[in-house]
């Protein structure tokens, strides 16, 4: 079963960072929170748990109108969002691998069908945001 769309891009991971804020902003995506997993295992782990990790964001995303009308359907969902977007070190310098979390998920574990409406909409436009990425 499959929980992420996963693209590769010929860029270099601060670029691929900048663009995929941009991307992500086009498609009515706001960054709530953000995770440097690199610097918290150097922090926690030492210098050679984050190099050996190399660069590795984790974003949280969210739609507001989107977020209102999953959570008006169905309250439990706040456990599923925000929506997480990584990026990450490619397997050279010169890319990077982004991960979006597949909005199905959501619909997996609820009943409520405003849930299957609202992961639809939030599934095409992380889609378009990717589509994007790729096409930069």
């Amino acid at each position: 079963m499959s929980y992420a769309h996963t693209i590769t891009v010929a860029l270099p991971y601060a670029e691929a960072v900048t663009r995929t804020r941009e991307a992500l902003s086009e498609q009515g995506f706001g960054v709530l929170c953000e995770i440097d997993v690199r610097a918290t295992f150097e922090a926690k782990l030492g210098s050679d748990a984050g190099q050996g990790l190399g660069d590795y964001l984790i974003l949280g995303v969210c739609n507001p109108a989107l977020a209102q009308k999953a959570l008006a359907a169905d309250p439990d969902m706040g456990l599923l969002l925000p929506c997480n977007v990584v990026i990450r070190r490619g397997s050279d310098s010169d890319s990077t691998v982004i991960q979006a979390i597949d909005p199905q998920t959501m619909v997996r574990l609820s009943d409520a069908p405003a849930v299957a409406e609202v992961a639809a909409d939030a599934d095409h436009r992380l889609l378009a945001a990717l589509k994007e990425l790729e096409t930069a």
